[in-house]
């Protein structure tokens, strides 16, 4: 399982290319509202603090031809709460900004369960207060292809790794994977507030994922001289993600 996480590490010529469109496109399952952002990306030895592009015309339309408009609420931020993610449906997502119309296409996979998260102490350790470890386990269906996304928050924090896996070694199998954060200096101890998040997504979305975290060597956003590569027409920053998502909150111990 350890063979297909996102790993990899590539030393980067970083530029200061900005003012580029970024695209973060989600639909859900959830029921709450859906939302997408546009941005543009700055220099990455700036903060990130991306400015908003407003104005845009946004519709994502279902499998069937319904078609939900998007709404600008906070500057960049449009949304709609009568759209909720069907697992098995295909979105379209369209965007007109700057004269140029982007389109994305993403289906929802079927559920795959988040049975449960549990902390250990890391295999090497010392110390009063051992630094703690945190392992998710769900089943993967046998014979389908599937592909995983994991975000781990710490006290609120999100851990700005990328968790990519998908069950090539794994299929069908019960699956135990150690979300271990990139980051040296990020620690978990016994009282910490930990929540994952598994999303189920569809290849195109984990290629996104996966070749995201290659590019940046799991340092989070930023400008690298190859983009990552997105499911978006025409090609720009981002992604466009109809996933599953669920989350579990434990206290380390």
């Amino acid at each position: 399982m350890f063979t297909t996480a996102c790993t990899k590490v590539v030393k980067l010529d970083l530029g200061n290319v900005s003012g580029r469109l970024v695209i973060e496109g989600n639909i859900t399952n959830s029921g709450a509202a859906q939302v997408i952002k546009l941005s543009t990306n700055v220099p990455f030895t700036n903060t990130n603090t991306y400015p908003a592009v407003s104005g845009a015309t946004i519709s994502v339309k279902d499998q069937t031809g319904k078609s939900y408009s998007f709404i600008e609420g906070p500057a960049g931020m449009y949304t709609n709460a009568q759209l909720t993610g069907t697992p098995g449906n295909t979105y379209t997502m369209s965007v007109l900004t700057g004269g140029i119309t982007y389109t994305a296409v993403s289906t929802l996979p079927a559920v795959v369960n988040l049975d449960s998260v549990v902390s250990k102490n890391r295999a090497i350790t010392s110390g009063s207060n051992p630094k703690k470890q945190i392992s998710v386990y769900y089943h993967d269906p046998a014979g389908v292809a599937n592909q995983y996304l994991f975000n781990e928050y710490i006290n609120g924090v999100q851990v700005q790794t990328v968790f990519a896996f998908n069950d090539q070694f794994n299929d069908g199998l019960t699956t135990n994977v150690v979300l271990r954060p990139a980051d040296n200096n990020i620690s978990i101890y016994a009282g910490d507030n930990v929540t994952v998040e598994m999303q189920c997504i569809d290849q195109p979305v984990y290629l996104y994922w996966l070749t995201l975290s290659q590019q940046q060597g799991n340092q989070g956003a930023g400008v690298t001289p190859s983009d990552p590569t997105t499911n978006i027409t025409p090609a720009s920053l981002g992604y466009f993600s109809a996933h599953t998502t669920q989350t579990k909150t434990i206290i380390a111990k």
